[in-house]
């Protein structure tokens, strides 16, 4: 009998669970060897050797696996390529000048949208530029002469190339039909069913959501930020469980932005405008959306890592705000207050691998019809509906175990966990997660 069944008298999932990718912020951490390679890219290059500093900084880019970046040597100079989502840069450098280029899209005609569209995207780009290249394509480029090219601005060059060519590549395809897709080779697909569970969850979620704001029982003009909850809820769900990319990861991504920045508009009239973002993409055709559902690698990040003291002030900020919608048995508004804290952290923040791997669960354990459909088999809700807390504490327990290394200090208080509803549990969990010591060793 396993250790899980000892101590909770249930079996463990007797099937291997999916391999499933959530969330897209994923700061890579960087080990005390890339570390090194970053101070030693740095000292070689004031040193004047900077055919081994841009190696050394190779280095520091790559992931655990290594595959995102490949680098060789040869008497003309050094060529690397570094993947990022769904483009691929390819680099050259020699003693004189360095080039990093992504191609972005094949160019079957030459239309005025698309080249207005790059001329003014160089405006807000500071390292990189849009352009032409010798083959007609649309690309994104980066260059320097190499006693410039430090690893700081190679760094935030080739980042900002990277990002900008993983952005734009998919939605100008699909905004222009004279471009087609270019150098995709390596997207890893997902098997067929695994994107009619994510769609599907998709239209759920959209339509659930519209429903509550136009027909539940909360007064959408009397209590907005009771319905800005529910809708930044359902964006931020559906952005880390299904990680679309292309349309759909732009739409929840401006609708995110829309919200959050100073227009003018009241909380109201802010609401309206994304119920009417929900509603475009719920007519979005279900091959549209399979087409935005794949794996990639990613080499930089959109956002930067924080710590734990940041995800604690959101929970300070806003669990409290629950207590009135539980009082008035708006259960929906008030589940979908931890949502969004849960939501809102992973969207804005790479926080440290224990927060990520708890509010991972948490979704696990809310959302658990959703990862039952993509094959998932966790123990984590009864038959009725209501929390394990026995098997969530052992879940938790090897969570801790496998982050004790670096956060020695991390100890649980089981004792805050509550299951008498399911929103006073995702309360408690919540509060339970920010009051973690995540000092790390010495």
């Amino acid at each position: 009998m396993s250790i899980f069944s000892r101590l909770f008298g249930t079996e463990t999932p007797s099937k291997p669970q999916p391999n499933i990718v959530f969330g897209r912020n994923l700061v890579n951490t960087k080990n005390e060897a890339q570390y090194d390679a970053w101070d030693t890219a740095v000292a070689l290059f004031e040193q004047g050797k900077h055919m081994e500093s841009y190696q050394k900084l190779l280095l520091y880019l790559k992931n655990d696996d290594g595959t995102n970046v490949k680098s060789s040597t040869d008497s003309s100079g050094l060529r690397f390529e570094i993947l990022q989502g769904s483009k691929k840069i390819t680099g050259f450098a020699n003693d004189e000048k360095i080039k990093a280029m992504a191609k972005i899209a094949r160019v079957q005609e030459l239309q005025i949208g698309f080249l207005r569209r790059l001329t003014e995207g160089n405006y807000t780009l500071k390292y990189g530029r849009y352009c032409l290249d010798d083959d007609g394509d649309v690309a994104i480029v980066f260059d320097s002469m190499t006693l410039d090219a430090s690893p700081y601005k190679l760094y935030y060059g080739l980042r900002e190339i990277a990002l900008a060519a993983d952005k734009h590549d998919d939605l100008m395809v699909e905004e222009f039909d004279t471009l087609q897709p270019v150098n995709t080779g390596h997207i890893a697909d997902i098997p067929e069913d695994q994107k009619q569970v994510k769609s599907n969850f998709i239209y759920k979620v959209i339509e659930e959501v519209i429903e509550e704001v136009n027909n539940g029982r909360v007064n959408p003009n009397q209590y907005p930020g009771g319905i800005t909850y529910l809708l930044l809820d359902a964006v931020y769900k559906l952005d880390f469980l299904t990680k679309p990319e292309g349309h759909t990861m732009e739409t929840l991504e401006r609708m995110h932005r829309s919200y959050f920045e100073v227009n003018g508009l009241n909380n109201v009239q802010k609401n309206h405008a994304l119920v009417k973002e929900f509603e475009s993409l719920a007519k979005r055709p279900p091959e549209k959306i399979h087409t935005e559902l794949y794996n990639i690698t990613h080499t930089f990040s959109m956002i930067s890592a924080t710590n734990h003291a940041e995800f604690r002030s959101i929970v300070e900020g806003e669990i409290d705000n629950m207590d009135w919608y539980i009082e008035h048995r708006y259960h929906h508004v008030a589940l979908a207050i931890p949502g969004y804290i849960v939501g809102h952290s992973l969207f804005s923040f790479s926080l440290p691998d224990p927060d990520r791997d708890l509010l991972l669960l948490y979704y696990q354990i809310i959302e658990h019809a959703y990862f039952q459909e993509l094959g998932y088999d966790f123990p984590y809700r009864n038959s009725n509906g209501s929390v394990d807390l026995d098997a969530i504490q052992y879940r938790i327990a090897e969570i801790v175990n496998t982050h004790s290394g670096s956060y020695p200090f991390l100890t649980p208080n089981y004792k805050l966990l509550k299951d008498d509803h399911i929103t006073l549990f995702a309360k408690s969990y919540l509060l339970m997660i920010s009051d973690l010591n995540l000092s790390k060793s010495t």
